[in-house]
């Protein structure tokens, strides 16, 4: 199962803030989340790729703004994880920077697809990036990964909490479950990529 468009995403470039970033048109939709929610498996998963984003087992190897370019319009955005990598405070200051730089003033985001480790409530870090996001009015989608680490009920039940969250404080987020390991949830996820991409997937050729 692949997607006509993602499965085409290839490095682009890197960016160690705003000034660096590509020409700032067309559309993107980033990435985000702490550096251990499984955000690059997540992308590799999407893009039906191995390793179009580095993964890791030392979680916070995102340092940059990692961009990958799906065709001359569109654009994936790595962001830089936040909240649990072991760095120097002056260099965590700089990742947050560019974060917070890219997410206010890039003009070409459309939408921010956030990971949340399902099995876990969200993070203090987690909630201020949606409160961030409401007072700029951009869309998210949030990821609940590593569903396959839940039996089916618990899965379920950590997924109505946080959408009972979201009707409540965050009308600008939806949510889904997802598995890297298991492929779940990809046609759910594409569709909204494919949303805010303005993207209509071709009709599938019938046999």
């Amino acid at each position: 199962m692949q997607h006509p468009l993602y499965q085409q995403a290839h490095y682009l470039k890197s960016a160690p803030n705003l000034n660096h970033c590509p020409v700032d048109e067309g559309i993107e939709v980033a990435f985000a989340g702490r550096s251990n929610a499984g955000k690059s498996s997540a992308l590799n998963v999407i893009t039906s790729q191995k390793s179009l984003a580095k993964t890791s087992k030392t979680p916070g190897r995102t340092q940059l703004i990692n961009f990958f370019e799906c065709d001359e319009q569109r654009k994936l955005v790595d962001l830089p994880g936040y909240g649990y990598a072991k760095v120097n405070i002056a260099t965590k200051r700089n990742w947050e920077q560019s974060l917070s730089e890219y997410i206010e003033k890039r003009a070409a985001l459309r939408g921010l697809v956030m990971m949340v480790d399902c099995r876990m409530p969200p993070t203090d870090i987690d909630l201020t990036l949606l409160d961030w996001t409401l007072s700029l009015d951009l869309p998210v989608h949030v990821l609940l990964t590593k569903s396959d680490k839940l039996k089916k009920g618990p899965a379920q039940n950590s997924l109505l909490k946080f959408r009972q969250l979201l009707d409540e404080l965050y009308p600008h987020a939806s949510a889904q479950l997802f598995s890297s390991l298991k492929r779940q949830g990809l046609e759910e996820v594409w569709a909204k990529l494919d949303e805010w991409m303005d993207y209509q997937r071709p009709e599938k050729v019938k046999k």
